[in-house]
């Protein structure tokens, strides 16, 4: 039997899952202020601390225009966290790429976020994996 989408039950994980957005959207910020960083720039710095890429599947997975990642990235290499380097698999295409600095600062301002980290710490590895998979399923995420 489908569940309405306004059952009292939906409404309420639906304001829940605001409510745990917002508080993490506000701590981010803060987080990425004491690092003199906006929090698109905190953003890319994180992104680009998994792995270097191009402008334009930086703002693939922002889902942002890839005119507003150029002017991100110079703000960032201005700061010597972030360089240009050709990818070794096409030349053409730039890559961006942390610095050692800008590893360190992405590493403190991930350490610094305690809300998300710290009530999760507080689940079971089997509770984190459930709550894990039921947030990709409701992104459409594959879950193997």
């Amino acid at each position: 039997m489908a569940t309405s989408r306004t059952d009292p039950l939906t409404l309420e994980v639906v304001e829940l899952i605001g409510t745990v957005v917002a508080r993490y959207y506000e701590e981010y910020e803060q987080a990425a202020a004491r690092h003199a960083l906006t929090g698109a720039q905190a953003r890319v710095l994180g992104l680009l601390a998994l792995d270097p890429l191009p402008m334009r599947h930086i703002a693939q997975k922002l889902r942002c225009e890839p005119s507003n990642i150029t002017g991100i990235v110079d703000r960032l290499e201005a700061r010597g966290l972030v360089e240009r380097r050709p990818d070794p698999d096409d030349r053409r295409v730039k890559l961006a790429v942390p610095t050692d600095e800008g590893l360190d600062t992405a590493r403190r301002l991930r350490d610094s976020l305690g809300f998300a980290r710290e009530p999760l710490g507080e689940l079971t590895e089997t509770e984190r994996t459930l709550l894990r998979d039921l947030l990709k399923r409701m992104l459409g995420v594959d879950v193997a």
